[in-house]
Formats: structure tokens, C-alpha cells, sequence
């Protein structure tokens, strides 16, 4: 009896080998995938050959053919990869957010539909995705409103500020568990040098969107809060593998439930995902259409919280 055929090997490119890169190489190839990466660095070169690369390119045009390409350099090289990768006609996987430009993230959204998805990780994320389904499910009553907590001291990016690297996370958690973006209503920062250390601002009514971004806050805090008609849903940090659950009793006193979601990686499932595409499986889950309308949202916040009363700008 003659084996089944083996399926033939994902052949990826990687485009930048930093940071965050060398996490994005280990899991493609966990998946089974031959990666080839190009970056522009000799420490990204040893970070790619130690990792398990199938080879190494400075440059993207000397890449080999490749059925898919995951983009992990700076924000502000994003549009740049994204376009010299435009000619081999790929799916491409690029990280959030998609430029730093809301008219540039429109056009490369229209000229790439279907073809150009966005790397939001947390829409990903087991309590993340418990919390949609509780919200969808209406075991709490209908949303009131979705309040999150994105705070740190520092950021390791010096190409954008903190604002365009923690606000599009939110936001796509908003668009997963709501299944929209609520419109900008306010917003307020801290500022200096023309660079936003923090963000605080309210989206929509009904439901309502609360954020708040930092890079000056002292200890580090990642916290989801689904508030509803009958009770609140709380992702207390973005290591936990259960959400906590928290109902009024018959005499009013707090009814406190811990329900499990497990502990997948959001990274390794979201390259998962876009393997599976590159496959013939459904698209990842954030369209370049919805990239666009993250970037043009912080956009829009950012403008407001540039002209609010309050706003400190050293």
C-alpha cells in the first residue's frame, strides 16, 4: 500500500529579524514552514541563521519565490516592504500597524483587498475571544461598554511613538469582542518633541470605547474589562488562561466566577491562521480595510487630543 502524498512545505519570507522578528521566525517554523528571511543587519543575520532560517537576504528583491510573506520591520518601513513585495503578487502578513499614514493605509488597503492582512495578535487571544463570546452570547445582557488598560514605562520603538504601537492593539480588540470600532468622541495626552507618551480617550455611546495607552506608567498593565448589563468580564493581563467573571447575587453582594480559556499562543495562532490561508483556508482575521480604519482612528484621537484643553505638551 503506497503512503499518501506528503504535503508540500510552506515557503515564507520574513522581512526583518529584530526584536520581534526572531519570536515571528520560531513559530513559522514550529508550524512546519521554510522561511527565508531578509533584513538589512548583521545582528539580524545571526539572529535568522541561529533561528533556523532556510537563508538569509539583505535585500527583499533578491528573496527566492515564496508563496507568502510576514512583514516585521519598524512602522515606518512598512509601506515601503509592503510595496517592493507588491510585484510577486502574495498574500502578505504585515505587523500592526500598518503605516503610521491613514491616506497611505487607505491606498495600500483598496490596491491590495484580499491580498494585504494586519498582524493583530490580540484578537487572537483565548480571554479575548471569551470575552466576544459572552458578549455575543447575551449570558450578561446586552454590552454597555469595553474599557482597556494598555500601560508601561518606556518603549523599545524609536521609529513612532508609544500611541501608534499600543493604541491599534485595543482597538482591534475592540473590533473582535464588539465587531466595530466605536466613532472617536474625545481624547487627551501627554506629549513632548511632537511624540505622544500617552493617550486616554472615550469612543461611542452605546457601546461606549474607553483606552488608555502610556509609556509612563510605572509598573507594567494589560487589562481587558467587558462591562455589561448584568455583570463585568475582566482579562486581568495578557499571561492569564482565565477571565473573571463578576454577577450581582440576590442580595447584591459580588458572585465572583473564574472561567477558564486556556492558554494558546496569540502569535504562533494568528501565523497559524495565515499558513492555513496560504493554504486555501479563510483569511486572517484583520482585513487591510480594517488596518486602514485602526490607523485612521488614531489618527483622528490623536488630532483631538492635540487641540483638548489639558493636554500637556512640554
Amino acid at each position: 500500500m503506497l503512503d499518501p502524498p506528503m504535503k508540500p512545505r510552506p515557503v515564507l519570507a520574513l522581512i526583518g529579524c529584530g526584536r520581534w522578528g526572531v519570536h515571528i521566525l520560531r513559530d513559522l517554523i514550529s508550524l512546519g514552514c521554510e522561511v527565508h528571511v531578509a533584513a538589512a543587519s548583521a545582528a539580524s543575520r545571526e539572529r535568522a541563521v541561529a533561528g533556523g532560517a532556510a537563508s538569509f537576504r539583505h535585500r527583499v528583491e533578491d528573496l527566492p519565490a515564496v508563496g507568502g510573506a510576514v512583514v516585521a520591520v519598524p512602522t515606518v518601513w512598512h509601506a515601503d516592504i509592503i510595496r517592493r513585495l507588491m510585484p510577486r503578487g502574495i498574500p502578505i502578513f504585515v505587523e500592526k500597524p500598518m503605516t503610521p499614514d491613514a491616506e497611505e493605509a487607505k491606498q495600500l488597503a483598496a490596491e491590495l483587498s484580499g491580498r494585504l492582512f494586519v498582524m493583530d495578535k490580540w484578537r487572537y487571544h483565548p480571554g479575548v475571544e471569551a470575552l466576544r463570546d459572552i458578549a455575543r452570547s447575551g449570558e450578561l445582557g446586552p454590552v454597555i461598554g469595553l474599557s482597556a488598560w494598555r500601560l508601561d514605562w518606556a518603549s523599545p520603538h524609536a521609529d513612532v511613538d508609544a500611541v501608534w504601537i499600543l493604541a491599534p492593539h485595543d482597538l482591534s480588540i475592540a473590533l473582535e469582542i464588539l465587531g466595530h470600532i466605536p466613532e472617536p468622541r474625545a481624547a487627551v495626552a501627554e506629549s513632548s518633541a511632537g511624540r505622544l507618551h500617552s493617550l486616554s480617550a472615550i469612543l461611542g455611546s452605546d457601546p461606549w470605547l474607553r483606552l488608555e495607552v502610556s509609556e509612563l506608567y510605572p509598573r507594567k498593565r494589560r487589562e481587558v474589562r467587558l462591562h455589561l448589563r448584568d455583570g463585568t468580564v475582566v482579562l486581568a493581563d495578557g499571561y492569564d488562561t482565565h477571565v473573571e467573571i463578576t454577577r450581582r447575587g440576590p442580595d447584591g453582594a459580588p458572585l465572583l466566577e473564574k472561567r477558564i480559556v486556556g492558554d494558546a499562543m496569540p502569535l504562533y495562532r494568528e501565523l497559524e491562521a495565515f499558513v492555513g490561508h496560504l493554504a486555501g483556508g479563510p483569511a486572517p482575521k484583520s482585513s487591510a480595510a480594517e488596518g486602514a480604519e485602526v490607523v485612521d482612528v488614531i489618527a483622528r484621537l490623536r488630532a483631538m487630543a492635540h487641540a483638548a484643553p489639558g493636554t500637556r505638551r512640554p
